[in-house]
């Protein structure tokens, strides 16, 4: 019932700029935590960043300065800006969300993200 659907990923040279989208739909559940995590073939899925319903922001070091994470107030979406793109960010980008109360995790079906050198 819960979906969530990525876009804006692609191909893009080192240096450019992508900015990535998430959009929650279906069921009534607050949410808490929105957040954004890649994978790339042979690694885990990392967190890249992450903001509260109360606006806090989270990134990974490789990433500060470079990414900005922000969500509407109702948490129906939530977007990544990536500047200064460099080749160790391609990988597949995922939209993550979580609930309040009773803590439960949604995932998208994830976005390529490809930088060239």
């Amino acid at each position: 019932q819960v979906q969530l659907v990525e876009s804006g990923g692609g191909l893009v040279q080192a240096g450019g700029s992508l900015r990535l989208s998430c959009a929650v739909s279906g069921g009534t559940f607050s949410v808490d935590v929105m957040g954004w995590y890649r994978q790339v073939p042979g690694k885990q899925r990392e967190l890249v960043a992450t903001v509260s319903a109360g606006g806090t922001t989270n990134y990974a070091d490789s990433v500060k300065g470079r990414f900005t994470i922000s969500r509407d107030n109702a948490g129906k979406t939530v977007y990544l800006q990536m500047n200064s793109l460099k080749p160790e960010d391609t990988a597949v980008y995922y939209c993550n969300v979580r609930t309040s109360w009773i803590t439960i995790d949604y995932w998208g079906q994830g976005t390529q993200v490809t930088v060239s050198s």
